[in-house]
């Protein structure tokens, strides 16, 4: 029998007393799942499909059910020789991308199974979380691509987007069927859709295709609260509606809040298909057992691309391999049975090795501020003029309020215990003083733990009848980010301390006080202006401070690996977009449809979506067809033609701006226009992948038989080798010599021209300096980099093809030169 995939089991087992205190662990045990399985089992018929087909695995086939059957039952088999009925309980088979299943079960019973035949390895879970803190228009989607997928009533039609997330919101009008054309059923996808268990409604409605959560994990651990969490595919979060509508809601969509209208909200695919797999939960995040488990299903059911804004919180417990570990390995899985994946970089920017997305074979996008900035000005009695933020309208024009600190409106002595400073609570402040005025309060560290928001200040200061609210920064940590807040009532954030003592200056020179420091009369006087309209800037996109950065690891020893992370860069600061009525995610915009919000959470639904377009002009393309051209047409120039900058910290913690390096960007923000014609792609596949882990310095052979059951081929010879669009060698001595094929994808032949440039200490050259490709053919050239001198740094450069029916084909390099 020929077993070329590790069955992966998530075993999470309840011990009784006896056994000690019950755990979740991962199990790999010697098997294919059907992704893999080429046959050799009696009486079971091969399974997998080949890479380079385009049809993806028949889940309703009666050959597919019969082997996934056959896998199951083993899997109870195993756990019912080792344990008696009782101590364990089964969560989840895995049987499509890995083979195993989920228990929970005490750390004696794992040793049991560590020694058990045919157990590969065992791990114990670890958790993972989501990445949060006008898009289309500024990537130029209605203009540039929808037309070519006939206009936004096309574009992403019958392409299904998986998200594993927190669920979805199915009532908001970004998700609604109200007035679109009726959305048909599409034959290959095969996903259920679970019921409301309160209202008995479907969550699906034809846009929303398929909707089911997955919380045994979670509830194994003892942390579900089925009242808070919804034991549904409801989002009770925010954050899964919110990365649902920027890759495919519905377009123009009113975003209003407050009487105000900040634009119109669309999905980068708006008639794509959605479907959910609700893994994440308000207070817990999730757990690898609960997402493998609804990717694993994702991918059965036959979604064409998956979004991932979530990752993991920490390490996993015992695999040293950043590529090699249930969660890598099943998305490895989800690849080779065609699926593209997008998964946000994390949000541990500006550090350097922050990333927690590693793989080569998904898509790592990085996060991007675009070209909309708001500020707000609060102009005082004195005629100084104090910028901050503040998505809100102005105070009365011409017209000047007194300001009045909410320390000198206190009912009594005894309220301090509740902040009052925070302008949280309406009922210890003094109604009759602050009437009619602007009501002045602190920003607290309870702000910064989302105990107090600027929501609730704004509706303390209404009902105190105050015609409006400042909120000032008084001590600021290095770094802190302040995005502003939509508000109902003019109301501003002063954020610069420095401008803060401006303003309690003049406040405290202009308001006498008698010898016990009670305030005599207020007046000091100033007026909130508009700071409802952006500003739209040039120097748009830049890397945002939170975007997590490269080099890329190999091992969370920090090794670093010769391939290049983040890949790409797309929008995430400041992103509207739908939002839950029950959402806790975001304390300022509880109860509200949209929310403004900003992370790598936000840059990764926005490839999926330009994914989802890509896929539905090229339905054939592989995973890494689709990455590459992403890549290989971004740019890194921004709106003014300057090169891209990076938010990141001074000396002094400031945060500054300098020139972004593919560490911040990948290849460059995204292009989705150039992506759509791209010229050639670089292509790769499971095999190709495999050469990859296998040519890796460092990785224990046994552990990548482990995932992958498959034996080493080293005919790749270094990792560099790998077909990417990026070329990175971590410890370059010498010389090197890279290989690279592209294919020709256009309708015609074209000529290529091919350039390199690198920066001095390393010496760059390609070969052959231009090639002649007919349409869907391939040829190879070759990159040679050699050391000048040893700097300790990484050298940048480039390889540029230009065509001669004008497409233009750009891939990073990246060279740490050594001695030896």
């Amino acid at each position: 029998m020929r077993l070329e995939f590790a069955f992966v089991f998530i075993v999470i087992l309840l011990g009784l007393a006896k056994f000690g205190k019950a755990e979740i662990y991962i199990v790999t045990v010697e098997g294919e799942p059907v992704v893999s399985y080429t046959g050799g089992v009696d009486g079971f018929e091969a399974t997998a499909v080949e890479s380079d087909d385009d049809h993806k695995v028949d889940s309703t086939s009666e050959v597919v059910i019969s082997y996934a059957r056959h896998l199951e039952k083993k899997h109870d088999t195993l756990l019912g020789l080792l344990f008696e009925r009782g101590t364990y309980e089964k969560l989840y088979s895995y049987r499509h991308l890995i083979n195993g299943f989920a228990v929970h079960l005490s750390t004696e019973q794992a040793e049991t199974l560590r020694q058990a035949p045919g157990v590969k390895s065992v791990e114990r879970d670890w958790k993972v979380k989501s990445f949060t803190t006008h898009t289309p228009q500024f990537l130029g989607l209605p203009t540039g691509v929808w037309p070519t997928g006939g206009g936004y009533e096309r574009a992403g039609e019958d392409i299904v987007i998986g998200f594993v997330d927190s669920g979805i919101y199915p009532h908001h009008p970004s998700f609604t069927t109200y007035n679109t054309e009726p959305y048909g059923p599409v034959s290959r996808y095969r996903g259920k859709c679970e019921v409301d268990p309160d209202t008995k409604k479907s969550f699906c409605n034809g846009k929303i295709i398929g909707a089911q959560h997955f919380a045994r994990a979670a509830i194994a651990a003892g942390v579900f609260n089925p009242s808070i969490d919804f034991d549904s595919p409801l989002d009770g979060d925010g954050h899964g509606s919110h990365t649902a509508s920027i890759a495919a809601g519905r377009n123009g969509i009113p975003v209003r809040m407050y009487g105000h209208e900040f634009g119109k909200a669309s999905g980068m695919a708006p008639r794509a298909r959605i479907a959910v797999y609700k893994a994440l939960y308000r207070l817990f995040g999730g757990f690898i057992a609960d997402v493998v488990a609804a990717i694993d299903q994702a991918v059965h059911d036959g979604v064409d691309i998956l979004n991932l804004s979530v990752g993991p919180s920490s390490p996993p417990s015992n695999t040293k391999t950043t590529f090699l570990n249930p969660f890598d390995a099943t998305l490895l899985g989800a690849v080779k049975a065609g699926v593209f994946v997008a998964q946000a970089a994390g949000n541990g920017g500006p550090f350097p090795k922050s990333l927690v997305s590693y793989s080569p074979w998904i898509a790592t996008v990085a996060a991007a501020i675009d070209d909309r900035r708001y500020k707000n000005h609060l102009i005082l009695g004195n005629g100084k003029i104090l910028a901050g933020i503040g998505l809100s309208p102005s105070t009365r024009l011409n017209q000047t309020f007194k300001l009045v600190a909410a320390n000198d409106v206190l009912l009594d002595s005894s309220v301090t215990k509740y902040s009052p400073t925070d302008c949280q609570r309406p009922e210890v402040l003094n109604k009759n003083l602050i009437k009619g005025n602007i009501l002045l309060c602190g920003y607290s560290y309870n702000f910064v733990t989302g105990s107090a928001s600027i929501k609730q200040v704004s509706e303390t200061a209404k009902a105190l009848g105050a015609v409006g609210f400042v909120l000032c920064v008084e001590n600021v940590s290095p770094g802190a980010k302040f995005d502003p807040v939509p508000v109902g009532i003019p109301g501003i954030l002063i954020t610069d301390a420095s401008k803060s003592k401006e303003l309690i200056d003049y406040y405290n020179i202009s308001t006498p006080r008698d010898w016990t420091g009670r305030v005599k009369t207020f007046t000091g006087t100033g007026k909130i202006e508009d700071g409802l309209m952006p500003i739209l800037h040039k120097s748009a996109p830049q890397v945002a401070i939170f975007s997590a950065r490269g080099p890329n690891i190999k091992d969370f020893s920090f090794q670093e690996a010769d391939l290049l992370k983040p890949d790409i860069l797309a929008p995430g600061s400041l992103i509207w977009a739908a939002w839950s009525v029950n959402g806790t995610d975001e304390p300022n915009y509880a109860g509200e449809g949209f929310a403004m919000i900003s992370g790598t959470s936000m840059a990764a639904p926005h490839i999926a979506g330009i994914a989802a377009l890509i896929k539905q002009k090229h339905p054939h393309w592989s995973p890494a067809a689709i990455k590459s051209v992403l890549m290989t047409t971004s740019t890194t120039l921004d709106r003014a033609g300057n090169p891209i900058l990076a938010q990141q910290y001074s000396e002094s913690e400031a945060m500054n701006l300098v020139r972004a390096t593919p560490f911040d960007y990948g290849s460059g923000h995204v292009n989705p226009r150039a992506a759509l014609d791209p010229g050639l792609v670089f292509d790769a596949g499971y095999e190709d992948y495999l050469g990859f882990l296998c040519t890796t310095p460092g990785i224990d052979v046994h552990e990548i038989k482990n995932y992958t059951n498959a034996p080493c081929n080293n005919s790749m010879g270094h990792p560099s080798n790998l077909n990417t669009p990026s070329i990175t060698i971590s410890h370059l001595v010498r010389t090197q010599i890279v290989t690279r094929t592209v294919t020709n994808v256009a309708d015609e032949e074209e000529t290529y021209v091919i350039t390199a440039r690198m920066q001095p200490a390393v010496a760059i050259d390609v070969n052959p300096p231009a090639m002649t490709i007919r349409p869907g053919a391939s040829r190879k050239f070759t990159v040679t980099l050699t050391v000048r001198s040893v700097t300790g740094t990484y050298s940048f450069g480039e390889v540029l093809m230009k065509g001669s029916r004008g497409h233009k084909v750009r891939i990073p390099v990246l060279a740490n030169g050594y001695s030896r």
